[in-house]
């Protein structure tokens, strides 16, 4: 069924300012909007949601008073605007705007709410700080991308409930914001209760109630759900988040890609062109191999190369060194034309990186034009090795190579990380390497169930979450070498970006009071409520959920999920135009007996 909107019904206008064509002309409309400007007395220009309508200000003496009111209301006004459509002069179109074919005479008009002084002109072009923007967010909202990026998630998201519910017989369900403390994972917000000692926590995810819904028979759940995470935020992360949530019961791995890729398709905004399915799909191995990370971009090349065998029987020392340990490897990368791009400063500031956030080295070689190689590793080559290497390397004129050996996992971080940046260094000098309008999804799938914790090696801890179910291969080595296991967890990667994240959970409380208790040694007892019910015939279920706010500020091509978020917070977790975070008094604390230990220098500012 195709609906027509109509954006005119229920109020006194007769249309938006972006609707008006040729066909209109002679009509009498009655328009509302905001001044974008004016131009010298003689005409402005009125904005709504829609679009931009061309006013003529009358200049004769019986509308003086139109042209009084609207020569002297200042940009960004609300006014009404009732006039006559009539085509405009010849050679005076604009072929730019929508309704540049035709203006209004304004025959009437009224000020509805004058503009102070702006602290920012209300246009895409002039640049103005982020926290300038979210200070005055309401007036940032009028600019025509913030409108499109907002109205093109609320197409996305009622698409996906289109598809989920009325298709597919998904139940929409809204789950608990104010719950307990979930063991592992980000930190949790914590809500004071009027019982002395004892708080809520704002969920990460719904994720136990997802399960426990299973438990209950719904078969097949949805929500679009507020998340919560106490974390630094980054360009890609908020505190408060939302994300389309799933869970379906009898259901396996394929089961769960086969419907998002379908959700996706038919919600999938005809503007950005079609998205082509299946998606692929390559194992955390793989990934990590190729690409050094778990949400490879793959719209350009320069993948990760292992050149061990190669140099295996050479005398290169520190090759023989890094090769002689456990996982001990050497690897590259080839930069293409990286020679005419890469200055001396951009190759040290690579090498600065690698060793800064990995402790990695890196020996650069550069194909000269003679086609001979220029680097400190050729004096350890013969001709015939060099030659060879270019050939491994399948290095063409003026290519630059980063080669890196050591452990494995460290290797291949390191260059994944320098391949990003390296193609941030071409993209700056012109080169279009990711077309911000391709989009590469792709599954990455068998992560490892458990990884060491960075803080203490020898401890084990979730690499998904607690619920997620080891590979069925690698059940009987949950028991004996849980390092070893492979999970049931699938994660959808956008353009490098990570957009969704789900697995298959564990259905037997047996199991899963074993990986509690067992393996990742918490208490169990915090979830007694989710052991009990997998006790009460849980069926198998799985699930997944889609970053929303991450997903849209790609298809939009956003620097940030602030600008498809109405009301976001700052880097630092504030809001900026309610001042929140803000102190509460003594008094309102006491009902949650709470006392607040102030630092010094806040103390003594309170007493004067």
């Amino acid at each position: 069924m195709v609906f027509i909107q109509d954006f005119n019904s229920f109020v006194t206008r007769t249309n938006t300012c972006g609707e008006l064509r040729s066909a209109h002309v002679g009509q009498e409309v009655t328009l509302y909007g905001w001044i974008q400007y004016q131009r010298q007395g003689l005409f402005l220009v009125l904005r709504d949601f829609q679009g931009l309508t061309q006013v003529v200000i009358p200049q004769d003496e019986a509308h003086s008073h139109v042209k009084q009111l609207l020569c002297n209301a200042p940009v960004e006004s609300v006014v009404r605007v009732t006039g006559i459509v009539s085509p405009r002069p010849p050679g005076q179109e604009n072929l730019k705007m929508p309704t540049g074919d035709i203006e209004v005479k304004a025959e009437t008009a009224e000020i509805l709410n004058p503009c102070k002084k702006l602290p920012f002109e209300i246009k895409d072009f002039i640049k103005k700080s982020e926290a300038l923007r979210m200070q005055y967010r309401y007036l940032d909202l009028r600019s025509f991308q913030l409108q499109y990026n907002l109205r093109l998630r609320s197409r996305m998201v009622m698409r996906m409930r289109e598809y989920l519910c009325n298709l597919h017989g998904f139940v929409d369900v809204e789950t608990p914001t104010l719950f307990k403390r979930t063991p592992g994972g980000a930190k949790e917000f914590l809500v004071p209760s009027r019982e002395a000692g004892k708080f809520y926590s704002l969920p990460q995810s719904p994720q136990q109630f997802k399960q426990l819904l299973m438990v209950g028979g719904l078969d097949r759940y949805f929500q679009v759900a507020r998340c919560y995470r106490d974390e630094g935020s980054r360009p890609d992360r908020q505190p408060e988040f939302t994300q389309i949530d799933i869970e379906m019961s009898f259901v396996d791995q394929a089961g769960i890609q086969r419907l998002i890729e379908g959700l996706l398709e038919y919600s999938w905004p005809e503007e950005r062109g079609c998205i082509t399915t299946p998606f692929p799909s390559m194992t955390y191995e793989e990934a990590l191999a190729d690409y050094g990370t778990d949400k490879p971009d793959t719209r350009f090349g320069m993948k990760i190369m292992d050149i061990s065998d190669f140099l295996r029987q050479s005398d290169v020392q520190f090759v023989q060194n890094a090769l002689s340990y456990p996982r001990g490897t050497v690897k590259a990368i080839c930069i293409p034309q990286g020679a005419r791009y890469l200055k001396n400063k951009d190759l040290e500031s690579l090498k600065a990186s690698a060793k800064s956030q990995f402790n990695q080295e890196i020996m650069e070689i550069i194909c000269r034009p003679d086609g001979s190689l220029k680097s400190m590793l050729t004096k350890f080559l013969g001709e015939k090795q060099q030659s060879e290497l270019i050939q491994v390397l399948n290095m063409q004129v003026d290519d630059v190579a980063l080669l890196a050996a050591g452990e494995h996992k460290r290797v291949c971080s390191a260059l994944g990380s320098l391949r990003l940046e390296s193609a941030d260094i071409l993209e700056a000098a012109g080169l279009v390497l990711r077309d911000p309008a391709t989009f590469h999804f792709l599954w990455v799938v068998d992560f490892p169930l458990f990884l060491p914790k960075e803080e203490n090696p020898t401890e084990l801890e979730s690499a998904h979450h607690p619920f997620t179910a080891p590979h069925p291969s690698d059940t009987s080595l949950l028991y004996s070498d849980p390092t070893k296991v492979r999970s049931q967890h699938y994660d959808l990667v956008l353009n490098g970006s990570e957009v969704g994240g789900g697995s298959i959970r564990i259905h037997s409380a047996e199991q899963q009071r074993f990986v509690l208790e067992k393996v990742l040694k918490e208490d169990s007892e915090v979830l007694s409520h989710l052991l009990e019910a997998l006790e009460f015939g849980a069926p198998p279920h799985g699930g997944i959920a889609l970053g929303l706010d991450r997903l849209i500020s790609l298809i939009v091509d956003a620097l940030s999920i602030r600008d498809v978020i109405a009301f976001p917070k700052s880097f630092r977790g504030r809001d900026l135009m309610g001042n929140a975070p803000d102190y509460v008094t003594p008094e309102e604390l006491e009902p949650y007996h709470i006392q607040v230990s102030w630092p010094l220098a806040k103390k003594e500012a309170k007493q004067n």
